[in-house]
């Protein structure tokens, strides 16, 4: 028996796919490339690469993301409105259906590896539509081939079967809309139907790893992470759109990972083995390690623009979504580490886009302030990383990755506050945000402004440098930073109107207060005390 016989034997055994048509089985990404082109499934960049259009969902639907409640999972998972409850029902009825239709069809299948650490990796199988979604799947999780291994047909211990061209009944199947993101984690099955959109198979990984993760005491993140030439680990902490890849994608610190990450006893590793970046407005000047990305064989890009007749890309051209992206191997950033793995992180790093242009763009925080602005964990939704946003807008995701997160945030900030101090970390926080006003007023801060920040910081040319606190939100200001005007520090000189500038402050340090009470009876009172000074009941 052929070694896709076998596999189509456990499928069908396993998982009920028991009349596909056809299993292209761990196909390499020059023949997914083929494959995809051949079935017109996108189209051709002029530097030979392939772009993919999503249709309606250009970006997550977050709404549409269920877990099975069963007595496995019912008194772990934090219920409520990011992890909402499905019956066991609903999900067999989905899935008999997504059964059905696959019948008669070609799939093509994927044995990856998620988690650089090989003691803490999770084997998992992607099942796909289509050619190109295999492709995506390849890039962003780890290869076993690359490491001269191949799992056996029954090692991976989650599968996503992913049927983007089904659309589920809410009647029928208890869904809100026909997209659904379905996660069993008794089962060890994921089911994705009713959206194109590629982000959604990585990020029900990762809700699973955070869910795994933290039960074994290893602190699952939403983060970036870089290396410098001394073993001078940093994590970057961000929500889509606060600057995570562009800011870790350093020349001179070596790469681990762009967006999750896990740290255990033995430091800090990638849980994938590609990037996906964010790159409308992407310019060679201001990130060129990602802009040579998009002209690079490999890559595939989602919803970028195309001039029709000399395929050349329009990183500029929104008109799709602002959600455009490039997914890509670790390997297309020169000195990355792949797979990524490093020691225990040296300085943590907070990422915060600030809509209303407040937040002072580096400050240095105590232990019990990055727990506070963790648990917090403010930014703005940016344009097209979510379906219906279509400009930025203050939110609060806690643990800087709400959606993603299946447990209660106690879990992974009782790990972080844990490692911090058992490591010795320096905490930053960096508003990659808005200067000189709230959005349609100020601008949106400069990457090179930025890119000194975060490097002095790293660098320790921060560590002596005299601080301020400022009076609203209690954070402790650097008075100055190498190539880094000193105005641009304050905040409040950046406004012309002084007067506007103390009243959106006090608006968003209200802002953080009220978000706060949600978890204030889980925490201590050190961490209480280090919320803004602003607005205090």
């Amino acid at each position: 028996m052929s070694t896709t016989a076998i596999l189509a034997d456990y499928l069908a055994s396993t998982h009920g796919l028991d009349k596909l048509q056809n299993i292209h089985w761990n196909q390499s990404s020059p023949v997914l490339y083929e494959q995809a082109l051949n079935r017109n499934e996108g189209k051709i960049s002029a530097d030979g690469v392939f772009v993919a259009y999503t249709g309606t969902f250009t970006g997550r639907a977050p709404n549409d993301k269920f877990i099975v409640d069963d007595a496995g999972s019912h008194d772990k998972v934090w219920w409520g409105k990011v992890n909402k409850s499905m019956t066991e029902a609903n999900f067999e009825r989905i899935l008999n259906d997504a059964q059905q239709f696959l019948a008669g069809k070609e799939v093509f299948v994927q044995d990856l590896l998620a988690g650089a650490n090989e003691t803490d990796e999770l084997p998992v199988r992607i099942i796909t539509q289509y050619a190109w979604h295999a492709l995506f799947a390849r890039n962003m999780f780890i290869r076993p081939d690359d490491l001269n291994r191949q799992l056996a047909v029954d090692e991976p211990k989650f599968t996503v079967i992913h049927v983007p061209d089904m659309q589920a009944d809410p009647q029928a199947h208890g869904t809100y809309s026909g997209a659904f993101v379905l996660l069993n984690l008794s089962r060890g099955l994921i089911l994705i139907g009713g959206t194109h959109y590629a982000g959604e198979i990585k990020k029900s990984i990762f809700s699973v790893l955070n869910y795994l993760l933290p039960q074994r005491g290893i602190m699952s993140m939403h983060a970036s992470a870089n290396v410098g030439t001394d073993g001078d680990v940093a994590i970057l902490f961000g929500l889509s759109g606060t600057g995570k890849t562009t800011l870790s994608a350093d020349p001179n610190r070596a790469l681990i990972g762009d967006d999750e990450h896990g740290w255990s006893d033995d430091g800090v590793f990638n849980l994938e083995g590609g990037c996906y970046a964010k790159v409308i407005n992407l310019s060679a000047d201001q990130e060129p390690l990602i802009y040579k990305t998009t002209q690079t064989f490999g890559t595939v890009l989602e919803n970028v623009v195309m001039d029709a007749a000399t395929r050349k890309l329009n990183l500029d051209d929104n008109s799709l979504t602002e959600n455009t992206r490039a997914s890509y191997p670790i390997t297309q950033i020169p000195g990355a580490l792949y797979p990524g793995k490093a020691g225990h992180p040296k300085h943590i790093i907070m990422l915060t886009c600030d809509a209303f242009g407040v937040l002072p763009p580096i400050s240095k925080l105590t232990t019990e302030q990055a727990m506070y602005h963790f648990i917090s964990g403010y930014t703005a939704k940016v344009a097209g990383t979510e379906k219906g946003v279509t400009e930025p807008t203050a939110t609060f995701s806690t643990c800087f990755g709400a959606p993603f997160m299946a447990l209660h945030p106690s879990v992974y900030a009782g790990l972080l506050g844990q490692k911090i101090n058992e490591h010795g970390v320096s905490c930053w926080l960096v508003n990659t945000g808005w200067s000189g006003g709230s959005y349609g007023t100020g601008k949106r801060m400069n990457i090179h402004h930025t890119r000194s920040m975060v490097n002095a910081a790293l660098n320790g040319e921060l560590d002596t440098v005299e601080t301020r606190v400022d009076p609203i939100f209690g954070l402790n200001i650097p008075t100055s930073c190498p190539n880094v005007p000193a105005e641009v520090l304050d905040p409040a000189s950046t406004w012309t109107d002084a007067a506007a500038y103390q009243a959106k402050a006090t608006q968003l340090a209200t802002a953080f207060h009220q978000n706060f009470t949600a978890y204030s009876d889980g925490v201590s009172a050190a961490i209480l005390d280090a919320a803004p000074l602003a607005g205090r009941a």
